[in-house]
């Protein structure tokens, strides 16, 4: 099915999504080819959040020491090392899926022109956006599952209940991802995703509770901060790592699906009207 079909039965680039099991070829197509460079990947999107985990969590862990944490319990004494990996780890599957569905995913739709050549075959463009999103989520699982594990062999947490972070991080994963293919969309250039690391992903960053307890922030930015998905994301893994479950899963579940299938059809919508130019 090509372009000219898919818009027309969609005269709207705002319908619905029309999605079918035509998205698989496409996931297992960027499979392929990312096997044949998974080492190099792999080792990018590791060695910075190691790097941070490192320098923050060994040489500031030193002189910070613990950090007082609020949770469902009380107030809880938390190893710095142990509160910077649990945040480091979502920063990851952050910037893993985001990374995928910018730099990748554009070289692919508009330098490559991969897209065009898949949709001559009977795949719609609804379904080649899906089959991105999915793989940039799951590649951020591939990066976060071996920051996992080097953290195990660090010792720095051995809770049972990780086994339920890593879902969650897949979440993550598709999430960001979603966001990112917006962006991708509009992009004319890869110059264009400055804006979006500068303006969007990096203060999240330092909002999020990743590397300081929230609560050290202003009250009206503690607000703002409430609502990011990194936010949701730090406080749904965060207590998995100390063992404990978290608190008021369902909002932050609910924050996290309300940025995936809005920045889902928005990216769709966006996509839609660039390849209906």
């Amino acid at each position: 099915m090509n372009t000219t079909t898919t818009m027309t039965r969609n005269p709207s680039p705002w319908a619905p999504p029309r999605l079918t099991m035509r998205w698989w070829p496409v996931f297992l197509r960027n499979l392929l080819v990312w096997k044949k460079l998974a080492i190099p990947s792999l080792v990018g999107n590791i060695a910075e959040p190691l790097m941070w985990l490192i320098a923050f969590g060994y040489g500031m862990g030193a002189l910070v020491g613990q950090v007082n944490m609020s949770t469902p319990q009380g107030n809880v004494a938390v190893p710095y090392i142990l509160f910077l990996a649990s945040g480091s780890v979502c920063m990851s599957a952050m910037n893993a899926a985001t990374f995928e569905a910018l730099y990748s995913a554009f070289s692919r739709m508009h330098v490559q022109k991969t897209w065009d050549g898949i949709m001559n075959a009977p795949v719609s463009l609804d379904d080649v956006v899906l089959a991105e999103m999915l793989w940039a989520g799951f590649k951020a699982l591939f990066s976060v599952t071996a920051i996992m594990v080097v953290m195990l062999a660090l010792d720095i947490s051995h809770s049972p209940k990780l086994l339920v972070a890593w879902p969650v991080l897949l979440g993550v994963g598709v999430t960001f991802s979603c966001i990112a293919l917006v962006f991708n969309a509009l992009a004319k250039g890869y110059d264009f995703f400055t804006y979006y690391f500068t303006l969007f992903l990096t203060p999240m960053m330092f909002l999020s509770g990743v590397f300081f307890p929230r609560e050290q922030l202003p009250a009206v930015v503690r607000h703002i901060s409430d609502w990011l998905p990194l936010t949701s994301a730090v406080e749904l893994v965060r207590p998995l790592f100390m063992d404990q479950w978290p608190a008021e899963p369902w909002l932050h579940g609910a924050v996290l699906l309300v940025y995936t299938i809005g920045g889902f059809w928005l990216a769709l919508a966006l996509t839609r009207k660039r390849f209906s130019r």
